[in-house]
């Protein structure tokens, strides 16, 4: 079995409606079949939300922000809102596994991860999009202040004393964001945010960088 299958939210909501209308015809007293219901209904959230949530740092996962994006960048095209997005990078985080090891890896993913989600306003949304890159969704921010949080966000983690096994790691993080949404797609928005995170690590690590 491969524990990277992940249900799709959508085929949940299916199964879920299906389960109920089982129970709501099932030959059982009214009040037991409530609380039948209920229960199932409980299990169901709970199993969605892992759908869309990575195990180890407890973000959004990649499935859930490829949703997310097409629907945010839809509702720009709708109704021109601001929109920002901003790919993080850990800075040579192989390093840290081959120096360190890996349980040292996951030690710094889920701290980045917790500095990250706590540095940016709750209509932000904050997913792990894969390995050492996290992608931030920046709602109602335009380009000429989007790279405020962003750069507190680096100057923190820059700052911030990582301590695994009471030796204490350097982390810093490279950037790359845009708020360029005239594309006919997201994902021309996306690429135009990773390429600015590779100027970003291809001039020295450790910075923001904007295209626009």
């Amino acid at each position: 079995m491969d524990d990277n299958f992940e249900i799709p939210s959508d085929v949940l909501d299916q199964i879920q409606n299906n389960i109920q209308n089982i129970i709501e015809n099932f030959d059982i007293p009214d009040a037991n079949k409530m609380e039948v219901i209920k229960k199932i209904n409980f299990m169901y959230t709970q199993t969605k939300q892992m759908s869309i949530t990575d195990t180890l740092t407890k973000l959004f996962n990649r499935r859930h922000f490829e949703n997310e994006f097409e629907r945010e960048f839809r509702r720009n095209k709708r109704y021109n809102n601001d929109l920002s997005i901003a790919i993080i990078d850990i800075d040579f985080f192989k390093k840290i596994n081959d120096t360190y090891g890996h349980s040292c890896g996951d030690y710094v993913l889920r701290e980045v991860a917790f500095l990250i989600k706590n540095n940016f306003r709750q209509t932000d949304t904050v997913f792990r999009y894969g390995g050492e890159e996290f992608v931030v969704l920046l709602t109602e921010t335009p380009q000429q202040t989007a790279c405020v949080p962003l750069e507190r966000l680096r100057k923190l983690i820059e700052n911030n004393k990582f301590l695994f096994n009471n030796q204490e790691i350097k982390v810093t993080i490279s950037i790359g964001t845009t708020s360029k949404t005239d594309f006919e797609n997201a994902q021309s928005m996306f690429d135009l945010a990773d390429k600015a995170l590779y100027e970003a690590k291809n001039n020295g690590r450790n910075q923001t960088r904007q295209l626009i």
